[in-house]
């Protein structure tokens, strides 16, 4: 075929058919294009930079907003009870910053036992809730059994109980089992977390199944694909849920309370309440009283924090 057996296209009318091309058997190269980059994507109002300051801006003011109370809380604890219910001097006081109220605090209370047992208390909790919570999310996402679909929706049910409601059902339960005024009587009850146990299997759901296929075809059990597969990869959100866990064991008060009478214990929450005076509220006592409550919270998630930002970061991308 030459160039002149080929047709030619008139501007006026529409194109004519192309000749038919017998195969040949050659295969032909097909050049693509390369395609281009994805186009980012800003978490702002929009690439503008007008957006992005009023953005930058918004996010200032609802930090300040929530940064206030603490403030306010730090500067109190450091001013003398008649400067804390000066409201003349409410930022700098007239006497001068002390560290009175939190020498009280420590002189009319025994925070170094309370501290320990809230430490102790909370540990064993945050320990029994993650293990727990590890392995019924894995038996919700990675086994069947009958009537798993059923005990899956009482757990996420059982999320919006609150707490409040049972606390005379475990305190009866604490009685017959004769376990009042021990630790266990404070630790066993709050290792129920239907939210842990939702949030890790779903966790589960999200690694991928070729590992575990991989493992079994080596001859592993559930328990060492769950021990040494699943886990290992599990890290950064076992220790996001860990952290809250621990968090609210610490803040925990009403049921510490409501379980033990013995001074000795005594959490720390629990604790800070019984340092009473008897001239009324004590603002500076109070607030010197809530920081010291605080710090080691503080101090937990400062040395943490890193790991709960990888577990939202790792998300949907299998663990990896």
């Amino acid at each position: 075929m030459t160039s002149t057996d080929l047709p030619v296209r008139d501007a006026s009318g529409p194109a004519p058919h192309a000749p038919h091309v017998p195969h040949t058997g050659r295969v032909t190269a097909v050049r693509r294009r390369a395609p281009g980059p994805r186009p980012r994507t800003h978490l702002t109002l929009g690439d503008g930079r007008t957006t992005r300051v009023l953005a930058l801006a918004a996010l200032a003011v609802m930090a300040l907003v929530w940064l206030l109370p603490m403030a306010w809380a730090l500067l109190t604890a450091f001013k003398s009870e008649q400067d804390a219910s000066d409201p003349l001097h409410w930022l700098l006081p007239a006497h001068g910053f002390t560290l009175q109220g939190f020498s009280t605090v420590w002189e009319r209370g025994d925070l170094p036992l309370w501290m320990l047992n809230s430490l102790l208390i909370s540990a064993a909790v945050t320990m029994i809730t993650v293990l727990v919570s590890a392995m019924a999310g894995y038996a919700f996402s990675r086994t069947l059994f009958a009537g798993r679909r059923w005990l899956f929706a009482v757990t996420v049910a059982a999320v919006l109980v609150p707490p409040q409601i049972l606390i005379v059902p475990w305190f009866q339960q604490m009685l017959s089992l004769r376990l009042l005024d021990t630790y266990a009587a404070v630790i066993l009850p709050q290792t129920v977390a239907p939210v842990m146990v939702f949030i890790l299997k779903k966790h589960f759901d999200s690694l991928p199944h070729e590992l575990e296929e991989a493992a079994r075809i080596d001859g592993a059990g559930h328990w060492r694909i769950f021990w040494s597969v699943l886990l290992p990869l599990s890290r950064p959100m076992l220790a996001a849920v860990s952290i809250f866990v621990f968090i609210g064991a610490w803040n925990n008060f009403l049921w510490p309370f409501i379980s033990t009478s013995d001074p000795a214990l005594m959490t720390l929450p629990v604790g800070i309440t019984s340092v009473k005076d008897a001239y009324g509220i004590q603002y500076a006592q109070s607030m010197a009283s809530a920081v010291l409550a605080a710090l080691p919270l503080v101090v937990v998630f400062m040395f943490f924090q890193r790991h709960i930002v990888k577990s939202v970061a790792t998300t949907g991308l299998g663990g990896q």
